[in-house]
């Protein structure tokens, strides 16, 4: 039975293969360790003058869209391709100047290496197969039977290219990664600045609402002499003004009413006798959660999104209680054990809210009906046509974003590079709409004129010389603070409110003051009692008095120490691994002919992983 379930799994073994290279490395190094084209097919490529083949390339994009597509239940669309896409051949990249590194360096792997590593190390995946389990766990002594006695030769031979791949890579990022070291003070560092917290009391200053611009003066001069000194900020990349009009794939009033009546149903179908294990198995969304009877296993107070979480905790233990709506639909909620406000398990069905049959083929049909308009008439011409409201925008190299849309990185290459004045696109798709854009207007890469960013200059100078004056009224507050008048007293004197934060730790964000700024640094400089001095966020100034400092509990630390240890030298490594990939890439001589190769065979087949043609 084990041979025959291997046999059925040999395209999976080798998906295991690719995978094992995320887990082991952090980022996939790619595909063929032999660098050689399968089929021959063609160039897309040159990483330092090795060829990037069409074929690999493929199986890299097919791979990576049935991942996406896995993930989410939607159809992938246009935007979500193009970016398949160049990640595909960012991997493609990767896994050649990998495999050049290895070269370089030397680094093989010997038959001794690949015996022990077949017999002690088993691919990923392994571990879940039937015929390597005993009592539920991964039995070594049948998967080393199975090597010994029942593999094929196909297998073993597959198993052999696995480690010959595997193990030089692994070498690679050892010597990559070798060389952390990580001082028992800078974990307590770390540990500390998450866990010591302290509650203060405040005075938010709040120059710009509070200082009048008519008090601020400004002339010319100053603000030729900013601009001058500040040219570079000022730098523009390739921009367009676009006209766009957009057909949002939210959901209707009627499509969520039918999920509220959907829940309710099944709800009292429940109350009349129905099995909850069962109804959860046929009815709810949830695939994780459906074949196990709904059940959610035990989970802390705060770690499910508020309503389900107040829900659950309220909620009468036994009981099915009453439907709970979040963004990911209605549940049908049963809380099955509870510990006070602690912890507690429950199950649930999850009723998705869904766009009905109707509501998506009329979705599609004014989508299609937009793009056809679009062919012979402007986006206002064709939106007033259909009932929608348009929008003008400015998208640029680096931000391209249309409301109801989201990212519209797609529509903004076409802006870009095909399209002139005047041309209105073809109807593109996001996560969140389709869209259509017309280009009104393009402006070149370059420095910003002084007449278009008078008013940016005039808000900066505002801003700061708000800030000095704030600076200097401030001072005088804390003065009367110091000599002895209490921090209330004298914000109310000065018509100013106090407020209390906290308590919070060195890495939160706190309403009022933000995150990772002077303001928080101070706090926690302070002795208990102390006043700062007037410190500065980029939009405000207070005078911070600490109230209590609750320290990091050491003994906790000495206990979690190890463990913390190596989850920090682990995030090092990636980073490492990371930045040490992105160098390889800097320096590389890499030729990207996708858009000479490629072309789409038809509109359909952007949405296909087979979609491309010579």
């Amino acid at each position: 039975m084990v041979m025959r379930q291997m046999r059925e799994n040999t395209k999976w073994i080798m998906l295991v293969t690719a995978l094992a290279f995320v887990a082991l490395m952090v980022f996939e190094w790619g595909m063929d360790a032999s660098g050689q084209s399968a089929g021959g097919v063609g160039e897309i490529g040159r990483v330092n003058g090795t060829p990037v083949y069409y074929e690999e390339y493929l199986a890299v994009y097919r791979n990576l869209y049935d991942q996406i597509q896995s993930q989410q239940e939607e159809p992938i669309t246009s935007q979500q391709v193009s970016d398949i896409e160049d990640a595909a051949f960012d991997e493609m990249v990767n896994a050649i100047l990998v495999r050049q590194e290895l070269e370089r360096r030397g680094i093989r792997v010997t038959d001794d290496e690949v015996r022990q590593a077949a017999q002690f190390n088993p691919p990923p995946g392994f571990a879940q197969n039937p015929g390597f389990l005993t009592d539920g766990q991964f039995d070594f002594q049948k998967y080393q039977d199975f090597l010994a006695t029942q593999a094929d030769e196909a297998l073993l031979l597959q198993l052999e290219a696995y480690y010959r791949d595997v193990i030089p890579r692994g070498k690679l990022v050892r010597q990559v990664s070798t060389g952390i070291y990580l001082p028992d003070n800078l974990l307590w560092q770390r540990w500390r600045d998450q866990n010591e917290t302290v509650e203060i009391r405040y005075i938010p200053l709040d120059p710009g609402q509070r200082i009048p611009d008519s008090e601020i003066e400004i002339s010319e001069a100053d603000l030729r002499s900013y601009y001058d000194d500040h040219e570079e900020d000022f730098e523009q990349p390739l921009r367009a003004e676009v006209r766009g009009v957009v057909l949002s794939k939210t959901m209707s009033a009627a499509d969520s009413a039918e999920a509220r009546a959907r829940a309710a149903e099944i709800r009292q179908s429940i109350l009349e006798g129905e099995d909850f294990g069962e109804m959860a198995l046929i009815e709810s969304s949830d695939e994780v959660t459906a074949t196990e009877n709904g059940d959610l296993g035990v989970f802390p107070k705060g770690r499910m999104v508020a309503a389900f979480d107040s829900a659950v905790f309220a909620a009468p233990v036994g009981e099915i209680a009453e439907i709970v709506e979040t963004s990911f639909g209605m549940h049908i909620l049963r809380v099955d054990e509870r510990w006070a406000q602690d912890s507690a398990r429950a199950a649930h069905i999850l009723i998705p809210f869904e766009r009905s049959d109707a509501a998506e083929i009329e979705l599609l049909t004014r989508a299609d009906s937009l793009e056809n308009l679009g062919e012979s008439m402007t986006v206002a011409d064709a939106a007033a046509l259909l009932g929608l409201e348009t929008q003008e925008v400015e998208l640029s190299t680096e931000f391209a974003l249309l409301a109801g849309a989201g990212q519209v990185g797609e529509g903004a290459e076409w802006a870009f590079e095909e399209a002139a004045v005047g041309d209105v696109s073809p109807v593109f798709e996001t996560s969140q709409a389709f869209y259509m854009i017309e280009v009104l207007s393009t402006s070149p890469a370059g420095v910003l004129p002084f007449d278009e960013a008078r008013g940016t200059i005039e808000a900066i100078l505002l801003q700061e010389r708000k800030m000095q004056r704030a600076r200097e009224s401030g001072a005088g507050l804390v003065g009367r603070i110091r000599a002895g008048e209490p921090l209330p007293n004298v914000a109310a004197d000065a018509g100013l409110e106090v407020r209390p934060a906290g308590p919070f730790a060195r890495n939160d964000f706190v309403p009022g003051l933000g995150r990772f700024n002077a303001a928080i640094g101070a706090a926690f400089g302070l002795d208990v009692g102390e006043v700062s001095d007037v410190v500065e966020s980029p939009s405000n100034a207070f005078i911070i008095e600490l109230l209590s400092r609750t320290p990091a509990d050491s003994t906790e630390w000495l206990g979690q120490r190890e463990s913390q240890r190596q989850q920090v030298r682990s995030q090092i490594e990636q980073r490492r691994i990371q930045d040490w990939l992105e160098s390889l890439r800097t320096a590389a001589r890499i030729i990207d002919r996708r858009d000479e190769v490629l072309q789409p065979v038809d509109e359909t087949a952007q949405q296909s992983p087979f979609g491309f043609g010579f």
